[in-house]
């Protein structure tokens, strides 16, 4: 889908090369600059994941030989995208001012937590860290427990990545149309209060309270993680009342007068105590075929491991083994084209000779 669109990867952590491989897994040219390895910064080669697809050639930023190739590079690409502190780009010569004079359409995409301004933007800080203050977080676990929220999939990944990749592809398109490019400021507590609209809507519109525990996503008896006998997991959202039906009668409870007036709050406690001992009493196998097939809303808590075997999985290819690493494979998909193994990641500067070819032809005077 991207075939014929460069992107500039300034080696950073988390969201900034999560971005990019998402982008290499759509198609795109993504030349990986990874710093030069050294005892504080060994060569890890395959088993960065988040590398599959890239090209990589290794450059020292404070080498004005190794900025003048990176500014070389620059001039062929369509895109840059970095994940230093703010500022830091600026003092290295290659901020955005400096980029656009060189390449006027660049999209110049900055991945950080805090973002570019506000009091919090030179500090440091991680996924908890920024989500905590978004606001994202609050939601993140049971009434009465510690919030507590998968690790990075909120902030770095979801608020992160996935708000700096559309921003990208929004500035591709903008360069394509215009020729002129612009600087993408993706900030994790941005995306992750973005990300909150939804519950917003809920609450502007009474569905949803500020109180933990009180609303119908994050309160209900039916809208939970229990604990099964062999201490595995399984969810149970049932929202619609037919879907709820279905609930209550695999799990025995039809008839049951305590549940039967699904969304009287009173008894949101008193019914969740009762579902909790009941799916204590089985192992997560057994209730996973109980519910098996039905519009319960119901099903296991699973491991990659456990998801990678699980038939709808499985019938999917979500994920795949190369080389014995467990990973997922490009999402989304489009008609007409399955998702393809995931590709290998390289070794540190495994393409500087291919690449430096590749910019003596760009730069060759023509006939």
């Amino acid at each position: 889908m991207l075939a014929g669109i460069r992107i500039i990867e300034i080696e950073a952590l988390g969201p900034a090369p999560f971005a990019a491989m998402l982008l290499a897994d759509l198609g795109a040219d993504i030349i990986a600059v990874h710093r030069k390895s050294t005892a504080e910064t060994p060569d890890k080669g395959a088993e960065n994941l988040l590398d599959r697809g890239k090209r990589s050639i290794a450059l020292d930023l404070k080498d004005p030989k190794d900025t003048k190739i990176l500014k070389r590079l620059l001039k062929t690409a369509d895109g840059l995208i970095e994940g230093f502190r703010p500022g830091v780009m600026e003092r290295l010569g290659l901020g955005p001012k400096d980029c656009h004079q060189m390449r006027p359409q660049l999209v110049y995409g900055r991945m950080t937590g805090w973002g570019q301004t506000g009091p919090k933007a030179t500090q440091a800080g991680h996924d908890l860290n920024y989500i905590g203050l978004s606001g994202a977080l609050w939601y993140a676990s049971a009434p009465g427990d510690i919030p507590i929220a998968p690790a990075t999939l909120v902030g770095d990944i979801g608020g992160g990545a996935m708000y700096l990749t559309v921003g990208m592809l929004a500035g591709l398109l903008k360069a394509r149309d215009t020729g002129v490019g612009c600087v993408v400021d993706a900030a994790i507590v941005d995306g992750s209060a973005h990300m909150m609209n939804l519950l917003m809507s809920l609450r502007a519109s009474g569905g949803f309270q500020t109180t933990r525990g009180q609303s119908l996503l994050d309160g209900p008896h039916w809208s939970r993680v229990y604990c099964c006998g062999d201490d595995g997991y399984f969810t149970v959202q049932a929202l619609e009342p037919k879907f709820y039906a279905q609930f209550l009668d695999l799990m025995g409870l039809a008839g049951d007068v305590d549940f039967a007036d699904q969304f009287d709050q009173t008894r949101w406690p008193v019914l969740t105590s009762r579902l909790a001992q009941i799916f204590a009493a089985k192992p997560r196998a057994h209730w996973t075929a109980i519910f098996a097939g039905s519009d319960a809303c119901a099903g296991p808590v699973l491991n990659p491991e456990e998801a990678s075997v699980e038939p709808h999985m499985q019938a999917r290819g979500v994920w795949s083994s190369p080389e014995g690493r467990l990973q997922a494979v490009a999402a989304p998909r489009f008609d007409g084209a399955n998702p393809l193994p995931p590709p290998p990641s390289p070794r540190r500067d495994q393409h500087r000779c291919s690449i430096l070819d590749e910019l003596e032809q760009l730069e060759r005077p023509g006939p």
